[in-house]
């Protein structure tokens, strides 16, 4: 049953158990895990790779079924439906179309006494993609990932992905990958995979930056190579928070509450509401709507440990409730969202009004759907384009601006006791100075 809560002295209580629901007692054992696979997988390359593949994916796979061949590539066309690759091609195009307006500039100023200054981006060489199976297949994560990777001009993206039933990987994700220009595909996953992109194998490259989501052993492998190769966050479980007044569908906040739910039995749908009748009808649509649910079983865990309803006195305290949470996703289904934005400082994405289910942006609204969790949003991004840039300063002095400010790098230098500092410049300045 999702529960309502109207005591307010329960309610942060509620949402930090609701954010700190992955700090299990049982993370340090999986970590201990996690490091045992990344340190066999960076001394013993594939050997590694395909035993903990047979161990945790149950696949005996040999060195050469590693790579996703192009045969394999070009059935999978075949396989999925006109339907289905109309779409995959449409979600490219808003992806790819968001994306292109995202991309930063480089730039250079030339100031006083020939004084030049600025930013160079440059993408990183390569970059390797994780796409989760297991529970379904993600064609929409496929391109969230690659085709900023692509549009950041990255010059070589591989792909990993785990082995299903008989080592064949969903044909939807095989196409979504070549939609979005990814042709290097391999047939591996968990931390084992984040390891061979981390350190290469005899197989697998070596990467500069490793993104996408995945179960808690890919989070922590991801954590504790983090610094060896870039990465673009710790995905926790998805998460979604709705602030409704009383002018909201019940029967469509309760669908999407649903909609978070049926992705693990860890998901978390919470709802603010001003309305205590609002609040009643949509823990009866969720009921309801529960019954004939074809993933009813992790859809009701997820409603029942990490589903609520609070009722809050003002739209203000549900924005600051909504910050203290940070949410992944925020839905406003108030009568002017346009009005409460302006105070909603921490969330993933916001989605603003009654036509705009979280759905339209897990597929193809064009902002990305890989985004911060678990509080994250205070301080975190979603993945971009800038996720696969770096930027490097650019710096030149004429003598003349040297000479300007030779004192005071000279009075710093000395304060931070470094005589070679101050020598680098007073040496450049020197007129005739005899060669040592």
């Amino acid at each position: 049953m999702l529960r309502i809560i109207t005591q307010q002295a329960d309610v942060k209580a509620e949402l930090q158990r609701i954010c700190d629901r992955t700090d299990d007692e049982q993370v340090l054992h999986k970590e201990a895990t996690v490091r045992e696979v990344l340190q066999a997988v960076k001394r013993q390359g594939d050997k590694a790779v395909l035993h903990y593949t047979a161990e945790f994916d149950h696949q005996i796979l040999q060195p050469e079924e590693l790579l996703v061949k192009g045969s394999e590539l070009d059935a999978a066309y075949q396989q999925v439906s006109p339907e289905l690759l109309s779409a995959i091609k449409l979600a490219c195009k808003q992806i790819e179309a968001f994306h292109r307006q995202r991309v930063p500039k480089s730039w250079v100023n030339f100031g006083d006494d020939d004084v030049v200054l600025g930013k160079r981006y440059t993408p990183v060489d390569k970059a390797g993609l994780y796409v989760p199976g297991g529970r379904a297949a993600y064609p929409s994560s496929v391109l969230m990932n690659a085709i900023p990777a692509k549009v950041a001009g990255v010059p070589r993206i591989v792909m990993v992905t785990p082995p299903g039933t008989e080592k064949t990987i969903n044909p939807a994700v095989l196409v979504a990958a070549q939609e979005a220009g990814i042709k290097e595909i391999y047939r591996v996953g968990g931390a084992q995979a984040i390891a061979a992109l981390a350190y290469g194998t005899e197989t697998i490259p070596k990467v500069d930056v490793i993104t996408g989501p995945g179960n808690i052993y890919v989070t922590l492998a991801k954590k504790l190579v983090y610094g060896k190769v870039g990465i673009d966050c710790l995905a926790g479980p998805s998460e979604v928070l709705i602030i409704a007044d009383q002018t909201a569908n019940p029967i469509h906040v309760a669908t999407d509450m649903l909609a978070q739910a049926e992705h693990d039995p860890m998901a978390a749908a919470i709802l603010l509401t001003t309305d205590p009748a609002l609040a009643k009808n949509v823990q009866v649509a969720v009921e309801r709507q529960l019954v004939d649910h074809p993933r009813r079983i992790d859809t009701e865990k997820a409603i029942a440990h990490y589903g609520l309803i609070i009722l809050v006195e003002s739209l203000d305290a549900a924005a600051e409730l909504s910050n203290e949470f940070a949410p992944e996703h925020l839905e406003l289904e108030i009568k002017d969202p346009w009005a409460l934005l302006p105070q909603i400082r921490h969330a993933g994405a916001i989605f603003l009004g009654y036509s705009t289910p979280e759905a339209v942006g897990d597929y193809l609204a064009g902002p990305n759907h890989t985004l911060p969790t678990s509080g994250a949003a205070r301080y975190a991004s979603p993945l971009g384009v800038e996720t696969f840039l770096k930027h490097s300063n650019i710096i030149q002095y004429s003598t003349t601006a040297l000479q300007k400010v030779a004192g005071a790098i000279d009075t710093l230098a000395s304060a931070e006791g470094l005589p070679s500092h101050t020598d680098s410049v007073r040496r450049r300045l020197q007129k005739d100075e005899p060669e040592e």
